[in-house]
């Protein structure tokens, strides 16, 4: 008799897809805001701090909202929870017309924020509840499974973006003094602020579309061993804390996504500052990028059904270590395709270290998950403190060094740092299993 266990809890494959799917669905602004910095930089004429205060924007919305938004599934379920994120996505999305229209720098940044404080509800609920549908042993398989379609949306978004954003015009000071001199040049600047809108204005309308499949969509629910239900299993904060692999897995995603999105938001500046790039032509290395991003997710997928996904992670942390420090000391084509490769190699990080974090919390789980979805806030912090650096220093080579610090702790956590423990040393009272 077979003791394999299905990867996915028969009889929710639909929800299953459908919640994979919204991984596709939120990358799409995520990686539309390394398209949105050059092209802000352009429109706004802003240095690469004031570029960098997208991603804080952006990533303040998640920090903020995750907490409340695991209250409200801990409250009324994940579906619910799924359902006001995609409502505030496509809230934010449709802002951005009005301030396309009134050209207004603050008006965008206040988009961001309402998107990513939809998307704070999404990536808390859609990450715990893919965890959770199906047996714990194989949560990080399963998640790796539906990450692996979050870059098939990034590169969408970035496509979309370089070809509808970018306008590819670049003008040198002496044309730009030029127009300035005609009268010409503001209206110039508004032309560029406008080409921002239509492509939000079809997200949302994407959005709204997938806030109509969900809501009929067939959800389990979640019971605990003594059968009660999921609304009635509240996480407790003072239990949490207890867990050493959680608590370090906060950390550890703090310092990931603080090197994604710093690496992925000055990859075009490097290639225009290294290799004499244009600004579509950096769009399409932006690309291959997050192409060898999706490949890595679905190969790491492969991969962990023969290498422990802790020992996968420390694998690929130390070979980062060594590409991002060529991108430091040898800019130039080399250290450009240095970066680039770093994303198949980062591919399997969030979902692992989310994963591991939240493995045997329980009933724990959505608050658990709130709190490393809240470390996603490591992008707002260190993607301007990249900027400064390169202002400062003239150098993104040197701002650089930021996301090679965060590999030297993930290799860390993939090591030590994640080995499981706790209270009740994850044992079978933990489990959380589905009633039928």
């Amino acid at each position: 008799m077979s003791t394999k266990k299905a990867l996915i809890t028969p009889g929710y494959a639909l929800t299953f897809i459908l919640v994979t799917a919204l991984f596709y669905l939120w990358a799409l602004p995520n990686n539309l805001n390394d398209v949105l910095i050059p092209q802000f930089m352009k429109a706004f004429e802003l240095n690469r701090l004031e570029a960098g205060l997208v991603q804080s924007a952006f990533y303040a919305g998640y920090f903020l909202l995750a907490f409340p938004a695991a209250k409200v599934m801990d409250r009324f379920g994940y579906k619910t929870g799924l359902l006001t994120g995609l409502l505030l996505f496509s809230t934010g999305c449709f802002l951005f017309y009005p301030a396309s229209v009134i050209g207004v720098y603050g008006f965008f940044l206040f988009a961001l924020f309402i998107i990513a404080s939809g998307l704070a509800f999404l990536e808390t609920g859609a990450n715990s509840f893919i965890a959770v549908l199906g047996p714990s042993e194989t949560s990080e398989q399963r998640l790796n499974l539906a990450q692996a379609f979050n870059p098939l949306g990034a590169m969408t978004g970035v496509v979309a973006g370089t070809i509808f954003i970018f306008s590819g015009q670049e003008h040198s000071a002496e044309k730009v003094a030029s127009m300035q001199a005609a009268g010409t040049y503001q209206a110039y600047l508004q032309s560029e602020i406008a080409r921002v809108g239509p492509t939000y204005l079809i997200i949302g309308a994407l959005v709204l579309l997938f806030f109509f499949l969900i809501w009929r969509a067939k959800f389990p629910d979640f019971k605990n061993k003594t059968g009660e239900d999921e609304v009635h299993q509240h996480g407790k904060i003072s239990e949490l804390i207890s867990y050493p692999h959680f608590m370090k897995g906060i950390l550890a995603q703090f310092f990931y996504i603080g090197a994604q999105v710093g690496t992925w938001s000055y990859l075009i500046p490097y290639i225009k500052d290294y290799m004499q790039k244009s600004e579509k032509e950096a769009g399409f290395y932006l690309f291959i990028t997050l192409l060898l991003f999706g490949v890595g997710r679905f190969a790491s997928t492969a991969l962990m059904k023969l290498i422990p996904a802790s020992k996968l992670m420390a694998i690929y942390s130390f070979i980062n270590i060594i590409l991002v420090s060529m991108a430091v000391f040898i800019p130039g084509g080399i250290g450009v395709w240095s970066l680039i490769i770093t994303s198949f190699f980062m591919s399997l990080m969030f979902p692992t270290i989310f994963a591991l974090g939240v493995k045997g919390l329980g009933v724990n789980t959505k608050l658990g998950g709130s709190f490393i979805i809240m470390a996603i806030v490591g992008g707002a912090i260190w993607t301007p403190i990249m900027g400064l650096i390169s202002d400062k220093a003239s150098s993104l080579a040197l701002a650089m060094t930021i996301p090679l610090l965060a590999y030297f702790y993930i290799l860390y956590y993939a090591l030590i740092g994640s080995k499981p423990g706790g209270p009740v040393n994850f044992d079978e009272d933990q489990k959380v299993v589905i009633a039928h």
